[in-house]
């Protein structure tokens, strides 16, 4: 998988995280429980900036990267990466459009099969994304309560993922992968639950660029 696929298939980002250290202290059941299905439940858009890191087996970083995200739930977010070069990630609710500014190409593909249970569809996600999920439990590290969640299904790309409350707010992310890479998010500025323009999900291929791949249209996906 390269960087670029990798960046679709994630749909995030981060500044140098370490997973819940040996000795970081045991949040009670209840409150990583209670963190994990506010987020899922009760915030319904989300704003800020990003920073993404990411290491491979040997904690050697491989890339660096940052930009701004949105999230409307469900299903729909934007990721706008400004570094290391620009590319905009756009789920409007049926389709993913992948729009890498330096190549003039934008990548489509149905958002469905796109996403399944990977960390994006949690991350903007109905009420029922975490019958996607396993609770694997949660710790305390320097005041970031860490909720560790493993996907059921095997076939994602994916086998862990972990989400970093801060004050009740997501702050930061780690999700592990087949190819034992580890992506490393931190979240900044963030913004709950106040509106976001519609504009903001829509995408149009711009004149000058290849187009690969056949959008949905809401036409087709209620056949």
């Amino acid at each position: 998988m390269n960087n670029r696929t990798r960046l679709i298939k994630v749909s995030a980002l981060a500044v140098l995280l370490v997973a819940c250290r040996a000795d970081a202290e045991q949040a009670t059941p209840s409150e990583g429980e209670r963190l994990l299905h506010h987020f899922v439940s009760d915030v319904q858009t989300m704003s800020g900036r990003f920073e993404q890191q990411l290491v491979d087996a040997n904690d050697n970083l491989v890339e660096e990267a940052n930009g701004t995200l949105s999230i409307s739930k469900p299903g729909r977010f934007r990721w706008s990466y400004s570094e290391p070069y620009e590319q905009i990630l756009i789920a409007d609710g049926l389709n993913i459009w992948s729009y890498d500014v330096d190549l003039a190409q934008v990548t489509v593909k149905p958002q469905q099969e796109l996403l399944g249970s990977t960390p994006a569809a949690l991350l903007g996600g109905g009420g029922d994304v975490l019958d996607d999920f396993d609770y694997i439990g949660s710790s305390t590290d320097r005041g970031t309560v860490w909720v560790r969640l493993q996907p059921k299904s095997a076939d994602n790309g994916f086998t862990r993922v972990e989400l970093g409350f801060n004050d009740g707010t997501l702050r930061r992310l780690i999700f592990a992968d087949n190819l034992e890479q580890t992506t490393l998010i931190a979240l900044f500025d963030v913004d709950v639950n106040s509106a976001i323009a519609e504009d903001v999900f829509r995408f149009s291929p711009p004149a000058d660029a290849d187009l690969v791949g056949v959008p949905i249209s809401p036409e087709s996906a209620d056949l």
